[in-house]
């Protein structure tokens, strides 16, 4: 008897479990991919409208919970330690990530013996992202990319002279939310107490219903992993991932390194245990998996640190602004994919080179904050640190 209802329980666990629905979705979007792909090509609306659906969420939920996090903090002193701590560890963290991508791509060279010709390349079909990679060019040096990333995080129109507000939101930029969010949080903290607690709860208020959006959101996330594995293999096929899985392992690998190396040092002196983190977090990494957008996971993953009891003023900062400045995973495949492509058009690559290759990564990957399709941006303006040949 007790066995049945240990079994039962176990059943209904795994039933309410949404990244095991996840993990469904992700399959059998494979299979349908693979048995019909005008079924799978034609699911791609439902990754679609999910995203856009998520989007709509985004900007309010990283203003209301920077906003409400910031005027909680007992001082702006919190505000400015919380962020400078935040900052440093950005920039030491994200460019170990660009140097683990660069000793992987250099170790197990997953571009050797392709050969491929440049001269022979269609670029047609990405022009309309390198065709921004102007803004990015290498060599117009540090100070010009700072201009170019702070400019981008005030919405301002280019024509006419006055702020959109609402723009941020509607096309939910990250780093225009974040900006706005700090500057309403310290007008409000600035207040007089009672007036700053009557200006906090209908912020709360808000927050608290925007979330359970949120949460009712999430739970059509299996059909979004579903449509969005459908589309990609039932549009360029199996054999494309199987052609590139030598650079698909070499990337996981990095990845891991980075995770369980890289990252488990740094949770060993947090006092946290590097693999519960990750099982904490797994229904988001899942999610962005499936959905090949990390901004699926922004919101749900702000809303589980809040709820674990992390200061909502720390999570509210430090999570949309890393996600802007530290994204270490996507600093991998910056660096390794430079060094691969280098590989595959056989351009030998010497040290300094490769020191170069860093050091301009470490600019234009924080450049394309905001810019749909940022990876070829970022890989455009960083190519010109390869040898002339290239």
């Amino acid at each position: 008897m007790e066995s049945a209802k240990t079994q039962k329980s176990l059943f209904v666990r795994l039933f309410t479990n949404l990244a095991i629905w996840v993990v469904i979705g992700i399959v059998g979007g494979v299979i349908v991919g693979m048995v019909a792909p005008e079924l799978g090509i034609a699911s791609k609306p439902g990754i679609d409208y999910f995203i856009k659906a998520l989007k709509i969420l985004i900007g309010p939920i990283i203003f209301l919970t920077i906003v409400s996090g910031i005027v909680g903090l007992e001082s702006l002193k919190d505000l400015g330690t919380i962020g400078l701590k935040a900052f440093i560890y950005f920039e030491i963290v994200s460019t170990l990530a660009l140097a683990v991508g660069i000793i992987f791509g250099e170790t197990l060279r997953p571009g050797h013996g392709m050969n491929l010709d440049y001269t022979q390349l269609d670029a047609s079909s990405v022009a309309k992202f390198t065709s921004q990679a102007g803004n990015m060019d290498a060599n117009s040096g540090f100070l010009a990319h700072t201009l170019h990333l702070l400019r981008g995080a005030v919405p301002v129109d280019d024509i006419f002279p006055y702020v959109h507000i609402l723009d941020p939101f509607i096309k939910s930029n990250t780093l225009q939310v974040l900006f706005m969010a700090i500057v309403v949080a310290i007008v409000l903290s600035l207040l007089a107490h009672d007036k700053k607690q009557a200006c906090l709860k209908p912020l709360e208020f808000i927050q608290h219903y925007v979330l359970k959006l949120l949460t009712w959101l999430m739970l059509f996330s299996p059909v979004a992993a579903f449509s969005a594995m459908a589309y990609l293999i039932g549009k360029f096929g199996i054999g494309t991932l199987l052609g590139m899985m030598e650079l698909l392992v070499v990337m996981a690998l990095a990845s891991c390194f980075f995770i369980f190396v890289v990252l488990g040092v740094i949770c060993y002196f947090a006092k946290v245990n590097v693999f519960k983190f990750m099982r904490f977090i797994s229904k988001e990494v899942l999610v962005v998996f499936a959905t090949s957008s990390s901004e699926t996971a922004l919101a749900p993953l702000m809303q589980k640190l809040e709820a674990a009891g992390i200061n909502r003023g720390a999570v509210g900062l430090i999570i949309p602004t890393g996600y802007s400045f530290n994204l270490d995973c996507t600093n991998i495949y910056l660096s390794l994919s430079v060094i691969f492509l280098a590989q595959a058009f056989n351009i030998p690559l010497s040290f300094e080179h490769l020191i170069s290759i860093l050091i301009v990564l470490m600019i234009t990957s924080k450049g394309a904050v905001g810019v749909t399709g940022s990876g070829f941006v970022v890989l455009a303006g960083t190519l010109s640190a390869l040898p002339s040949t290239g």
